[in-house]
């Protein structure tokens, strides 16, 4: 078996991928396999999704999204994907509040990293979970609801607990969005106005390559026209990266639903540039303005190896292991030209930059970081490990990554 990842940054080292088309089968795979991991959209860019063992995918499971319209909740099967997702819900009146840039990414895999959209008031993907459903290391059934002492350990599971069946998400009354791009907006208003830039529409990106005067912002309105009092409004579509933007999704203040405006790009298209590295970092919002300060400093040997960087705002959480755990965020994504050597340089440097800031990487994406300093800024991160200990005593579901810098092994 020769498998990577959707970037090609990854090979999995995996012997085997199930594909089961029943429950009972998960089921039976799961309990008989000495080592096993569930594989998503294959989103991560390094080797957190894999197994020293097996793998199984959720993808062949029939699809399942069944809405609660009396308690406004969404139950769907955890590999479905979150642009199909949407679909269905706008089909039948209803909406999530967030959407990460790519909408092909599986739910599982998305909350289990701590993936996010933005917004001043709009939490990350994992805080819109009220219901889990996942299959233990014996091959049983578990159930945890928001009212269940071990709820907020296991949103952000990071497959460590087992293989996640459903989900079930907070949903509300369908809306529409219009999407603005702002060029030429100077680094000065960013960095004077922050507040006031982030707080102009329900979601706002900041696009940047660190070695300019000005970046791009990218405006999600859910209350009529956005704009900000400085910059020039892009009279064409525009993709954040440069290149051609048929695979985005509508802009120029075209209303729409909420699905085609949240994220970035189309679900009918290949996401992004396909071959890329990613690395992202999630810091304290009042520590915004230092880390921009510190990365235009590195500008000059950002930039060559940048394909876009984009900054948005998460609202905090209570989630253990996610980002944005106790605090209003401010993520930094960094998606880089596929050259591992310079980009392990470069992360290290960028880190280092970072250093007094509290900046916490992205599980799924690229880090040179020490564990023990990970570790030491997620307070509930023995939690965690004991959660994991009781769920996997035998760390069926562990694998190199898990041991190297989140268990402590």
């Amino acid at each position: 078996m020769t498998e990577e990842n959707w970037a090609g940054s990854y090979t999995y080292r995996a012997t085997t991928i199930h594909q089961p088309d029943t429950l009972n089968a998960v089921r039976r795979i799961v309990a008989e396999t000495p080592k096993i991991r569930a594989l998503g959209s294959r989103h991560s860019f390094h080797d957190l999704p894999d197994s020293p063992g097996e793998l199984i995918s959720m993808e062949a499971l029939p699809r399942t999204v069944h809405v609660n319209s009396e308690d406004h909740t969404v139950t769907v099967s955890a590999g479905t994907r979150y642009g199909d997702l949407a679909t269905e819900l706008h089909r039948a009146g209803w909406a999530l509040g967030a959407m990460a840039s790519l909408p092909h990414i599986a739910v599982a895999g998305a909350i289990g990293t701590g993936t996010h959209g933005s917004g001043d008031r709009v939490g990350s993907l994992a805080a819109e979970v009220v219901g889990l459903e996942l299959i233990d290391a014996d091959g049983e059934l578990q159930i945890l609801t928001a009212e269940d002492d071990d709820f907020l350990g296991a949103v952000v599971h990071l497959g460590a607990l087992g293989v996640l069946t459903t989900v079930t998400l907070r949903v509300e009354p369908t809306y529409e969005v219009a999407q603005y791009v702002v060029d030429e907006v100077p680094w000065e208003y960013v960095l004077t106005d922050f507040d006031a830039l982030t707080s102009a529409a329900y979601s706002v990106s900041i696009f940047t390559r660190w070695n300019e005067p000005t970046v791009s912002v990218w405006l999600k309105s859910r209350e009529g026209e956005a704009g900000l009092p400085v910059g020039k409004a892009a009279v064409r579509k525009a993709h954040p990266a440069g290149r051609d933007p048929v695979n985005c999704t509508e802009q120029l203040g075209e209303p729409g639903p909420w699905q085609d405006r949240l994220p970035h790009f189309k679900m009918g298209f290949t996401p992004s540039s396909g071959r890329e590295i990613q690395a992202e970092y999630l810091l304290p919002r009042h520590q915004a303005v230092a880390a921009f300060e510190a990365l235009r400093e590195l500008g000059p040997i950002i930039a060559p190896l940048l394909q876009t960087c984009e900054i948005r705002t998460v609202a905090a959480d209570e989630l253990w292991l996610s980002g944005s755990y106790g605090r209003d965020t401010v993520a930094i994504h960094f998606t880089l030209h596929p050259e591992p050597g310079k980009v392990r340089a470069l992360l290290g440097k960028i880190e280092e930059a970072l250093a007094e800031l509290e900046a916490r990487p992205h599980w799924g994406k690229w880090f040179t970081m020490d564990p023990d300093r990970i570790a030491g800024m997620y307070p509930r991160i023995g939690d965690f490990r004991s959660l994991v200990s009781r769920y996997d005593p035998e760390g069926k579901f562990s694998n190199d990554f898990l041991e190297r810098v989140v268990l402590g092994r």
